[in-house]
């Protein structure tokens, strides 16, 4: 059951990098959280307004503490673990509407800096629509450049762009149709050959949902970044390629199962699409609209927390990247890849420090967020000390806690490491 505690002036709620599911509503007093800038690493303080959450993100994502709880007066606050916090609040549509909205400004502005630090910046979204549409051309993936092409002509009928965008999808849609021609490629219409939903989801193949549903096919773009967005989806069956375009060329994000949300961002803020979605195989989902979003969730409770369990999940994958990549030493920048790799897939046995991590020298630079020929040269480094080793399809490092060590000297940020 919930209960009250009282904290005294001075005393620590909890630190910085503890790990516990502990969720607070703050009652009475004064109270800061206090964490470190990533960039700047001077110290940043939020004070907590009575009636507020703290906590929340670090107990719904499962992660340690990203920032420590300090009460500057004697302070009550209502002590939830995560299961009460679902229980008392999952149906309280004005707590988690606003809760989804915090979470989502937060992640975009993330995402902003992000961006920043990679120097992807692009002057307008009808700009960046076309980079999205030739970067897909460019690696000959031609019908999805003919979706974004058409994409973009629906929303910009006007444009002075339009002769170019539509000369772009005349050119692709002809390569496209020869490719398929003589590769004598068999459109398939059955769908669900993919992966199904897991079984929590199953609720969502009832009839009332089959209004919602949307089939896609193999290279079919589901949304295009810079593309307004409106709508957000659950996939049922097959899987979602996120792709992000940096400077021109295609960045691979992550790989959507069945089970999982997508484009549920842009939904929140009004902001256009910060990635673009591509089906891999024949896919199926339920597209979902801002009229119905806050009724769905109002009706299904259960779709509240898992889209707040996935902010939270996300915004702590995105500031994990965002510190690798303010890292300014490029030798520590690469050791960070391994030590966030190592985060991401820990070993069975954590006393063997080598680790063997699935990944080419292709998949570090875009962690990195470097070019391949520069990633290539500063691994090469590695290899010389006999640090790592590289194959095709895997890179093995010998040590990781040489990885953790260069990064702690040479690194030029403050890396929050919870070991």
């Amino acid at each position: 059951m919930p209960k009250a505690m009282q904290y005294t002036k001075g005393s620590i709620v909890y630190f910085e990098g503890d790990k516990d599911e502990r969720i607070f509503i703050l009652q009475k007093g004064i109270l800061v959280l206090t964490t470190v800038d990533i960039e700047t690493h001077q110290p940043v303080t939020e004070q907590v307004k009575n009636g507020e959450f703290f906590g929340v993100k670090s107990s719904l994502g499962r992660f340690p503490r990203e920032e420590t709880a300090t009460a500057l007066t004697d302070c009550v606050a209502v002590i939830l673990n995560g299961q009460e916090f679902e229980q008392i609040f999952s149906s309280n549509k004005q707590v988690i509407m606003k809760m989804l909205r915090v979470f989502s400004n937060q992640l975009r502005q993330i995402h902003k800096k992000t961006e920043a630090i990679l120097n992807n910046i692009t002057e307008d979204r009808q700009s960046g629509m076309i980079a999205v549409a030739k970067s897909f051309y460019n690696d000959e993936q031609y019908l999805s450049c003919c979706d974004i092409c058409v994409k973009f002509l629906s929303l910009y009928p006007d444009t002075m762009k339009k002769e170019e965008v539509a000369k772009l999808y005349a050119d692709a849609k002809l390569r496209n149709d020869k490719a398929l021609e003589r590769a004598k490629i068999k459109r398939e219409d059955s769908l669900g050959e993919e992966e199904e939903a897991p079984g929590a989801l199953k609720q969502f193949a009832l009839p009332a949902f089959k209004r919602f549903a949307k089939q896609y096919k193999p290279g079919n773009v589901i949304i295009s970044e810079f593309e307004p967005g409106n709508c957000f989806y659950l996939i049922q069956s097959g899987r979602v390629q996120l792709v992000k375009c940096v400077n021109g060329a295609k960045k691979n994000l992550d790989i959507m199962k069945p089970g999982e949300f997508f484009g549920e961002m842009a939904i929140l803020d009004n902001s256009p699409r910060s990635a673009t979605c591509v089906a891999i195989g024949n896919v199926e989902c339920l597209e979902f609209n801002k009229e119905n979003f806050e009724l769905l969730i109002t009706g299904n409770p259960q779709i509240a927390i898992i889209l707040l369990k996935l902010f939270c999940k996300r915004i702590y994958d995105q500031k994990r990247r965002f510190r690798t990549l303010a890292i300014k030493d490029l030798q520590a920048r690469i050791a960070d890849v391994f030590l966030m790799l190592d985060e991401m897939y820990p070993p069975v046995n954590a006393a063997n420090r080598q680790r063997k991590f699935n990944v080419t020298i292709a998949d570090i630079a875009h962690w990195a967020g470097l070019s391949l020929e520069t990633t290539r040269d500063e691994v090469n480094k590695f290899v010389e000390k006999r640090k790592i080793e590289i194959y095709d399809t895997y890179i093995v490092v010998d040590n990781i806690v040489d990885m953790k060590r260069i990064v702690d000297t040479r690194g030029d940020v403050i890396m929050q490491r919870n070991s």
